[in-house]
């Protein structure tokens, strides 16, 4: 019997370059989707009883494009056959069907710059990308974009029906087009990245988008090996992954940055962001990515916690609050502000957020860790009341139900205010 844990890693790292083949044979994104769950509705039947296939990507490429063709010959038995132009040739479909997992880059890169046309407002853009790339659910997507489930399956459909309705080729563009798309692809990836970084342990499948995420790094690199966000980018999430390890103790529970294991950290990865970081800032064209990836560079190159550079990781952070206002940015500033001047003058910061922030984690999260810092602790157990209603793992609830034991338990925790 196969692991039913393996199965949904499998068809979780699969997806990107199944879906991407299936859309240059079909040429439609919803019968590219559709193919691909049945597909993986026909591996969850036969690969538990019969074994794992040699290469699961393309057996669901096989299997996705035969299902959907017997789907189109059902409906149109009495209808025309096709123009043969419109069908793909032997050769497209023989590069598709070999095992070479190098064919199969070229179509997910197809496909990000598909998804990415300048026809379709950069919202619509990211959305539809992480949707049919990803396959992120409409919540974890309406999480990450902080709007509503139902505002982000109408940006979804529209940006469907845009495409469908322009006529936008399903070809590579060209070296100038690339150019123009590559901020909305640029904001994907990090976007993948970020949701496979938040996974909590256990979740392995959606984990694995992170590291779905460097691989398209790598590759868009290498189209664009002069671009400094590039290189940013790339070397951010590097930096970042390389402490993945060392987030969460034997039980699950979140380590905090202050609290982590530095042995633990990947030193090649480290090593392989800075190298990137020092190469970007060289172009003397900085961006929002560079700046992310020098303040992650801080981190990674203090020896303790108690070593960090904070007053260049504040500079760095009111960098990119020019270059990228955001109160996510602000919030950020914040927690490097209390480390600096306290917590009253990091909450002078984030107050003016709540109206903006209201449905976002680690807002609350934040506001109750520095109310608590200030002794005020009905407020700050407020905080934390609506920030484990926000929480995205039970890692994240867990930490935070942390907070709210010692509220009940430490009295040197009374409120200032009472």
């Amino acid at each position: 019997m196969t692991d039913p844990a393996w199965i949904e890693a499998a068809l979780v790292s699969a997806r990107p370059q199944v879906v991407a083949a299936l859309l240059r044979y079909f040429r439609d994104l919803d019968s590219a989707e559709e193919a691909f769950q049945e597909a993986s509705l026909r591996a969850l039947k036969h690969w538990p009883v019969n074994g794992p296939p040699r290469d699961a990507t393309a057996w669901l490429i096989m299997v996705g494009r035969n299902a959907a063709l017997d789907a189109v010959k059902r409906r149109a038995r009495n209808a025309p056959l096709p123009d043969e132009t419109l069908l793909p040739d032997p050769e497209e479909i023989d590069l598709a069907e070999r095992l070479d997992e190098s064919g199969y880059r070229d179509d997910i890169l197809r496909l990000l710059f598909v998804c990415c046309h300048p026809d379709l407002p950069s919202t619509q853009q990211i959305a539809l990308a992480l949707r049919i790339v990803s396959g992120l659910s409409v919540k974890q997507l309406a999480r990450a974009f902080l709007v509503s489930e139902d505002a982000m399956e109408q940006r979804i459909t529209r940006a469907k029906a845009r495409i469908a309705g322009a006529g936008v080729p399903f070809e590579t563009p060209g070296a100038a087009e690339r150019v123009e798309r590559l901020a909305a692809v640029l904001a994907m990836i990090y976007l993948v990245f970020n949701e496979g970084y938040s996974a909590g342990p256990g979740d392995d499948a959606r984990a694995q988008l992170a590291d779905e995420a460097i691989r398209l790094g790598r590759l868009l690199l290498r189209m664009f090996s002069s671009e400094p966000e590039v290189m940013g980018l790339l070397a951010l999430m590097l930096l970042h992954h390389s402490r993945s390890i060392a987030r969460f103790d034997a039980n699950g529970e979140v380590i905090l940055l202050e609290d982590q294991d530095r042995n633990l950290w990947r030193s090649a990865m480290i090593q392989e962001g800075l190298a990137l970081v020092d190469k970007a800032i060289r172009h003397r064209s900085p961006g929002p990515y560079q700046v992310q990836a020098a303040i992650g560079g801080l981190h990674a190159r203090a020896r303790t916690f108690e070593e960090t550079d904070w007053n260049s990781i504040e500079r760095l952070y009111e960098a990119l609050e020019r270059m990228q206002p955001s109160p996510v940015v602000t919030l950020n500033r914040a927690v490097v502000v209390s480390r600096i001047r306290g917590p009253q003058a990091a909450l002078d910061l984030i107050d003016p957020l709540e109206a903006r922030l209201s449905g976002y984690f680690h807002f609350h999260g934040a506001r109750g860790a520095l109310l608590l810092k200030l002794g005020r602790r009905k407020e700050a157990h407020q905080a934390f009341d609506r920030a484990i209603s926000l929480a995205n793992t039970p890692a994240e609830a867990a930490h935070i139900r942390m907070h709210i034991d010692r509220l009940t338990t430490d009295p040197a925790d009374a409120d200032n205010g009472e």
